[in-house]
């Protein structure tokens, strides 16, 4: 995200007043096994979907599936927010989809496998009540029937 001076007053001004949600009763789930016996899906709200899937639009509450044996070539980024500094995720995916650095861990036994989908939503939403409501509860249970962990990378 680019420093708060170099966005335009109005966009400095929405992002300065934009009241912030605070969850207090998010629970915490403490491992169940060591990581090298759990399969791991990444979450990622980096706008990102296949190229052949429906681009994400403003507020757009869904979610996209993203194949774990999906390629960075395949993926695309549709994230709308002027805010968002896509630079350093145009050099190294990994920066908001780590797939190599899991791969990585896999590989030395260090996490047990990844899962057979990862998922991708939209950041920068102004009301989180909408997916939350709509794409959070498929999303949870799909997860729950995917993976043992999920990492979450905020964009």
């Amino acid at each position: 995200m680019p420093s708060l001076d170099r966005l335009p007053q109005v966009n400095r001004t929405a992002l300065l007043t934009r009241p912030v949600e605070v969850h207090h009763e998010t629970p915490f789930t403490p491992l169940t096994a060591a990581p090298s016996e759990l399969r791991l899906a990444i979450v990622t709200t980096a706008g990102l979907h296949l190229k052949g899937d429906r681009p994400f639009t403003a507020d757009d509450g869904t979610f996209r599936v993203i194949p774990s044996s999906a390629g960075e070539a395949e993926l695309v980024q549709s994230h709308t927010s002027i805010g968002f500094e896509r630079a350093s995720q145009a050099r190294d995916i990994n920066v908001v989809f780590p797939i190599d650095r899991l791969s990585e861990l896999v590989e030395r036994g260090q996490l047990g496998g990844v899962a057979a989908n990862h998922y991708s939503l939209l950041g920068a939403q102004h009301d989180s009540t909408r997916p939350a409501a709509v794409s959070g509860p498929e999303l949870a249970q799909r997860l729950l029937g995917e993976t043992d962990v999920v990492l979450l990378t905020p964009t």
